[in-house]
C-alpha cells in the first residue's frame, strides 16, 4: 500500500513539473523594440471587444476554460475591469479574456509574437487551448513567440488568465501588511485605486526568421557643436552587417558597420547638432538596417534627441545648463477607462501640461504607457520614470522582502529595456515612499535606515547603472524617512506635506518646517533636491473667504507658499505638484467618495483656481517677474 502512494505521489509530482514546464516565463528581450510595421515586419492591433468571465471559484482551470470560456460577456481592452462593471469594482481575483484572431497567411515563415502591454498583475496565456506563457507584474509589457502554435487560415483562439490579488509578495505591496500610511479597501499599501485587467494594447506582430534586429541601444552626447549618437546593435540570426542612417535638419549621416557575432557598436558624428531640449525637441531619425552577403533582411527606425543629463551639486543639467523641473506627480487614471490607455486623454494632458507651464513630471507609482514617452519626446518634457515599488518596507518575514527585491529588479530591467532611448527620460526612479519601522511624520524624528535596507536600495541603484549609465537615478523619500536612502540618489527626491498632514491648516508652520528641512538634508547630502510632491486636497468649487483645508483658496495658498520658499534655495532643482489631477482610491476614512482631491486639476480634466495660480506663475517670462 505505501508503494503505491508512493508511486502515485511520484507520478503527480511529475504531472505538476511537466505542466509548469509546458508555460515559458515571459523574458525581457523580447519587449526592446516595440511592433513596426515596414518591408520586413508586420503588426496588428488585436485590441478592442473581448470576451470575459470572472473567475471568483478559480475553477477555470481545472474545467479547462482555455478550451472555451462557458459564460462570458463583453469587455474593452484597454481597459480596467474595475470601471466598466457594475458588479466589479473591488474584485481583483482570477478573471479571464478571450477573442479570436485570424492571423494572414502571408506571416508564413516568420517568427510571430503576441505582445501584451500591461496585465495587472500575473497572467498566464494560451494558444488554441495550449499553453504559451506567464508573467508577473503589472504596467509593462510581455511577449511571447507563438510561430509554432498557430492554425493556418483558419481563426484562432488566444486566451488569458489574469488576477490582481493584492500580497505582500507583490510590488507594489498590498493585503493589509505593514508599512502604509493608509487603511484602505481594497487594502493595498499604497493610495491609489488597484486597478485589473488588460490596461494596454495587445499585439500581434511578426519579424523574420532567418535575422532580425532584437535591440537597439541609443546614447547621445555632444562636444561643441558635433554630436555624437552611438548606437548597439543586437542581432538574432545570420546577418553578418549592417548600415546605420541618421536623418534631420535637412542633412543624412550613414555608418556602415560589420556584425560581430550579433553585436555591432556604431558611432555617428553629427555635425552642427540641433539639440533636444524642452525648448527645441528636435527629434533624428535613426534607422538601422542588416544584410547577408546579398540583401537586406530586417530594417528598424526610431526617432532620438541628442542630449546630455548630468548633475552639480545644486542643480540638474540638460545639455550643460541648468534645468529646473516645474510639473507634476500624475497618474493613468480617468472615469470609465480607469487605468486604461486611452489616447484622447494623453493628448489632452500634454495640452494642458503646456497650457499650465510645466516642463515635466514623475510616472507615479508605476510605468505608463509607450504613448506617453513618445508624447514627452516630441513635446519636449522631461521624465523621471518610477517602478511600481510603493509601499515597499524591510521588516518582517525575510522571505517576503527577498521576493519583493527580486520583483524591483525585474520591474528595473524590463523599464530599462522598454525606455533606454527615449530622451525625455532623464531619471529613474526605484521606489516612491519606502517605510521604515515605526516611522513618525516628523522633520525632526527622522528614522535611521536598516543597514539592510541600504544595501537593498544599492543593489537596485547599482542594477540602473550597470543597465543605463548615461541618465540620473533616485529614489522619493516619505517625511520622516531615512536620510541613508536619499544619500544613494543623483537627485535627492522627498514628498513633503507639511501643513497638510501634520500641523494641518497652518501652511505658514508648514513652509517654515520645509524651508529648515530643505536646509538641513542639504548640509548633509550635497545634492540638488526636487520636491516631488507637495499639495492638499481640494474639493472641486469650495470656497471660503478665508482660506481652510479643503478649499480652492487653501490649496493655492499651500502651493504658493512651497513655491515661495523653493525660490529661496538655489539647490533646490524642481518642484512637482501633487498631484496633475484628481484620481480614484481605495476607500479610507481621509478618501472622500473615494478619491485624492490633490488635483489641481479634476479627474476629468477642468481646472482647479490652484491651476489657473500655477499657469500665470510658470509661463511668466523672467521680464514680467521684475
Amino acid at each position: 500500500m505505501k508503494n503505491k502512494i508512493l508511486i502515485v505521489a511520484i507520478l503527480f509530482v511529475s504531472f505538476i513539473k511537466a505542466v509548469g514546464q509546458d508555460f515559458k516565463t515571459a523574458e525581457t528581450k523580447d519587449i526592446a523594440l516595440f511592433p513596426q510595421q515596414n518591408e520586413f515586419r508586420n503588426k496588428e492591433n488585436i485590441s478592442g471587444i473581448w470576451k470575459f468571465q470572472k473567475d471568483s471559484l478559480d475553477v477555470g482551470e481545472a474545467q479547462n476554460w482555455k478550451n472555451g470560456l462557458p459564460n462570458t460577456r463583453s469587455i474593452a481592452v484597454p481597459g480596467s475591469w474595475n470601471e466598466q462593471f457594475t458588479d466589479s469594482r473591488d474584485y481583483l481575483g482570477t478573471a479571464w479574456y478571450e477573442k479570436e484572431i485570424f492571423i494572414p497567411s502571408s506571416w508564413k515563415g516568420q517568427k510571430i509574437y503576441v505582445r501584451i502591454g500591461s496585465a495587472n498583475y500575473a497572467s498566464k496565456v494560451y494558444l488554441n487551448g495550449k499553453p504559451v506563457g506567464t508573467h508577473e507584474g503589472g504596467n509593462l509589457p510581455f511577449a511571447f513567440d507563438i510561430s509554432t502554435l498557430i492554425n493556418w487560415n483558419v481563426a484562432n483562439r488566444i486566451t488569458i488568465q489574469l488576477e490582481n490579488v493584492l500580497k505582500p509578495t507583490r510590488v507594489p505591496t498590498g493585503g493589509g501588511v505593514a508599512g502604509g500610511f493608509f487603511n484602505s479597501y481594497p487594502k493595498a499599501n499604497f493610495d491609489f485605486f488597484p486597478y485589473a485587467g488588460l490596461q494596454r494594447d495587445v499585439f500581434l506582430y511578426s519579424v523574420q526568421s532567418v535575422a532580425n534586429i532584437k535591440d537597439l541601444t541609443v546614447q547621445t552626447g555632444f562636444e561643441n557643436t558635433t554630436g555624437s549618437v552611438n548606437v548597439k546593435v543586437d542581432t538574432e540570426g545570420k546577418a553578418t552587417k549592417g548600415k546605420v542612417t541618421i536623418s534631420g535638419n535637412n542633412k543624412v549621416y550613414e555608418s556602415e558597420f560589420v556584425l560581430n557575432g550579433n553585436t555591432a557598436n556604431v558611432l555617428v558624428k553629427i555635425p552642427e547638432v540641433r539639440l533636444w531640449s524642452t525648448e527645441d525637441p528636435f527629434l533624428y531619425k535613426v534607422s538601422v538596417s542588416i544584410s547577408d552577403a546579398n540583401r537586406i533582411i530586417d530594417t528598424y527606425e526610431l526617432e532620438t534627441g541628442v542630449r546630455t543629463i548630468s548633475t552639480n551639486d545644486k542643480q540638474i543639467l540638460l545639455n550643460g545648463k541648468p534645468v529646473f523641473l516645474k510639473g507634476f506627480g500624475k497618474h493613468e487614471d480617468f472615469p470609465v477607462f480607469g487605468r486604461g490607455t486611452a489616447n484622447p486623454i494623453i493628448i489632452k494632458d500634454y495640452s494642458l501640461l503646456k497650457w499650465v507651464g510645466a516642463n515635466s513630471y514623475r510616472t507615479s507609482h508605476y510605468p505608463y504607457d509607450e504613448e506617453y514617452m513618445n508624447m514627452a519626446d516630441r513635446e519636449g518634457i522631461l521624465i523621471i520614470n518610477e517602478i511600481p515599488a510603493v509601499g515597499l518596507y524591510f521588516h518582517g518575514d525575510k522571505e517576503e522582502l527577498r521576493l519583493r527585491q527580486i520583483a524591483c529588479k525585474k520591474y528595473i530591467e524590463e523599464l530599462i529595456t522598454r525606455d533606454k532611448n527615449h530622451p525625455s527620460v532623464v531619471m529613474w526612479s526605484v521606489a516612491n515612499e519606502p517605510f521604515p519601522e515605526g516611522i513618525n511624520l516628523s522633520p525632526v524624528d527622522v528614522k535611521k535606515a536598516d543597514p539592510q535596507s541600504v544595501i537593498l536600495f544599492k543593489e537596485l541603484f547599482d542594477l540602473v547603472k550597470k543597465l543605463d549609465p548615461t541618465r540620473l537615478k533616485t529614489l522619493v523619500g516619505v517625511m520622516g524617512g531615512p536620510v541613508e536612502w536619499l544619500a544613494l540618489s543623483d537627485v535627492v527626491c522627498i514628498n513633503r506635506y507639511w501643513g497638510w498632514y501634520t500641523n494641518q491648516g497652518d501652511i505658514k508652520t508648514g513652509a517654515k518646517m520645509l524651508s529648515d528641512e530643505l536646509d538641513d538634508l542639504y548640509s548633509k547630502l550635497k545634492k540638488p533636491i526636487v520636491i516631488t510632491e507637495f499639495g492638499a486636497d481640494t474639493f472641486p468649487g469650495m470656497h471660503a473667504d478665508q482660506a481652510e483645508m479643503f478649499t480652492e483658496e487653501y490649496q493655492v495658498q499651500f502651493i504658493k507658499a512651497y513655491l515661495d520658499v523653493a525660490d529661496t534655495k538655489d539647490f533646490v532643482a524642481g518642484m512637482h505638484v501633487w498631484a496633475f489631477s484628481d484620481f480614484k482610491t481605495g476607500q479610507a476614512i481621509i478618501r472622500f467618495g473615494g478619491i485624492n482631491y490633490k488635483g489641481v486639476f479634476t479627474r476629468d480634466r477642468k481646472p482647479k483656481m490652484a491651476a489657473h495660480y500655477l499657469r500665470e506663475r510658470w509661463t511668466k517670462k523672467p521680464e514680467d517677474k521684475k
